[in-house]
């Protein structure tokens, strides 16, 4: 028996192998719904313009965007102004399972790659379209993270107040391209019964509206809305950032009456805990005042080791207050496979190699690692048109009529 369930083990595949996905995506949202069902096993592959997808080359917080989000894909570089590579593309298309697409309104159905049109040739296709806005008064303005951010609560919340702050990194791309994903894994669900594709959508607007949710309920339960978090009124009494040592920086956190315990226990604070105003939870929060900043005198002169020490041994949560740049160097995630090594493909540091983080999953006690580095432009052209039936001197012809780029 146990050697039958080992050698069943061996043999399963990823759990969306056999799925082929073509992606027409740039930037964040639509590459992370690729991504996403790339690392679970799908062969997929992306359609770039004939001179690139621009993501490659951007500059500043936009640099990481390429080889963050296209790990374990292929790609294809057609000219979508030709005839010729519109034909390609709805060649390939006729193979795949589903399609992506993240582009603004109305730039498919220009290419008649819309999903009305592609659906009545392919109805097991299913179509996935990553937007600003779902249907509404609001889909026909030009949609970005920092926009949603901004118009959505989320900024608001993150800044102080009177200086709405986006978040430090793309939240409602990157969610809204797993949402997108999560649409495609239900469709697949349901095309096993009904035998039909479908469209699917997904959005930044309602991706952050999803996230602020918890801000809107608390006003819906409490009446009274919900202050920017560096303003808010805390759900506990120690749950912030204390300068130390060296003018070290540390998150501590005691959130509830044990841990309260086991930490005046740990530091000795025996008349903190023993003066009946700081008994429970809320009474500490209400007297949060001037509880802060004794705690804070009484840590100043330890610094961050010692009391990650204290903290840790006590099972009591804390941070370091990290860089990105920084998590190259983390002992947990080198030690648990989280970053999984790449080549770049593009930038000034095109060629060396780097590690880059995974999805947050393990399954079967692996982690879903990288089995394809971020495609090169245009890298498997001439093998993916050579699958479709094209002949070698007809992709020899397309590339020198610049209808397609290959490497």
């Amino acid at each position: 028996m146990n050697g039958n369930r080992s050698n069943l083990k061996e043999s399963v595949t990823l759990p969306y192998q056999g799925i082929r996905l073509v992606e027409f995506t740039h930037m964040v949202m639509g590459p992370t719904c690729g991504m996403i069902l790339a690392d679970l096993g799908a062969e997929v592959i992306k359609v770039e313009p004939i001179d690139g997808d621009k993501t490659r080359k951007l500059l500043g917080s936009g640099a990481g965007f390429f080889p963050m989000f296209n790990r374990n894909k292929k790609s294809i570089s057609v000219d979508l102004k030709t005839p010729e590579g519109i034909e390609v593309v709805r060649k390939l298309i006729a193979t795949a399972d589903v399609v992506s697409e993240n582009f603004k309104s109305g730039t498919m159905k220009k290419y008649g790659l819309d999903y009305a049109t592609l659906a009545s040739q392919h109805p097991k296709l299913i179509y996935v379209s990553h937007k600003g806005f779902l249907p509404g008064p609001y889909d026909h303005r030009t949609a970005l993270d920092e926009v949603v951010q901004m118009m959505g609560g989320l900024a608001y919340m993150t800044g102080p107040e009177g200086m709405p702050l986006r978040a430090g990194s793309s939240v409602n791309d990157i969610m809204g391209g797993i949402f997108g994903a999560i649409g495609v894994m239900a469709a697949l669900r349901q095309r096993e019964i009904s035998g039909l594709g479908q469209e699917v959508q997904s959005s930044l607007f309602e991706n952050n509206i999803f996230l602020v949710g918890q801000h809107m309920m608390q006003y819906a339960v409490t009446g009274k809305a919900a202050k920017p978090m560096p303003s808010r009124i805390s759900a506990w009494a120690i749950y912030d950032v204390f300068e130390v040592a060296n003018r070290e920086q540390i998150f501590l956190a005691v959130v509830s009456d044990t841990q309260w315990e086991i930490f005046c226990d740990a530091f000795g604070f025996d008349d903190l805990y023993a003066d009946p105003g700081y008994r429970t939870n809320n009474q500490r929060v209400e007297a949060r005042s001037r509880l802060i900043p004794e705690v804070r005198n009484r840590l100043a002169c330890l610094t961050a080791k010692d009391i990650s020490s204290i903290f840790e041994k006590n099972g009591l949560p804390f941070a370091p207050i990290s860089r990105p740049d920084q998590l190259f160097d983390d002992q947990h995630l080198k030690s648990t496979g989280g970053l999984a090594p790449i080549t770049l493909t593009d930038g000034p540091n095109a060629g060396h190699n780097t590690s880059v983080p995974l999805m947050p999953l393990v399954m079967d006690g692996k982690r879903l690692g990288v089995r394809m580095n971020p495609p090169s432009f245009g890298e498997h052209t001439e093998a993916i048109l050579a699958e479709l039936g094209y002949t070698e001197e007809e992709i020899l012809l397309f590339m020198d009529s610049n209808i397609v780029h290959g490497n």
